[in-house]
């Protein structure tokens, strides 16, 4: 293979509570991995894959986590955090921020798995400076419009990439 005929290097940031309630509400349905994975594979060489997780402790989520590191995925955990007040902490937004920051760099094309529209400044970012390619996957009636605007391409989450 000839160097202009090389692969894409590609690089997948999941924000794992961001797909499985925007999924869930949207279809009642869990969002399909492996199915993923297999799509994007297609595409070029996935030179990393990381999943952001909240850690519980509880048999589903390490099912769950099991499984995506089967799939191909580095699992990214952070504490679950429950306030005295009742209400919760558990944000991966500037990890993910600083993890893409840092691979742009070496990858041809950043797939972010988000509708979170806080992470429209990095794709801008990450393109204007390292020239790479953003690519956003998210269930359209919950991605933040400037999130959409702000990636070279938006793909929906539709039925083939769920479970």
């Amino acid at each position: 293979m000839q160097a202009s005929e090389q692969r894409p290097k590609i690089a997948i940031f999941v924000d794992i509570q961001n797909i499985y309630y925007t999924t869930r509400d949207t279809f009642q349905q869990q969002f399909n991995y492996r199915n993923f994975w297999q799509q994007i594979s297609q595409q070029g060489d996935i030179v990393l894959a990381n999943a952001y997780a909240i850690q519980r402790s509880d048999d589903q989520q390490h099912k769950f986590q099991k499984a995506l590191k089967h799939i191909g995925f580095n699992v990214k955990l952070k504490p679950f955090i429950q306030r005295r007040d009742g209400s919760a902490k558990g944000d991966w937004d500037v990890g993910i921020a600083v993890d893409v920051m840092e691979t742009a760099p070496e990858v041809d094309i950043v797939i972010l798995l988000s509708g979170d529209g806080d992470f429209d400044l990095l794709l801008r970012k990450v393109r204007s400076r390292d020239g790479v390619k953003t690519h956003v996957y998210g269930v359209t009636a919950l991605t933040a419009q400037a999130l959409i605007n702000a990636a070279d391409e938006f793909f929906p989450i539709e039925q083939h990439l769920l479970l």
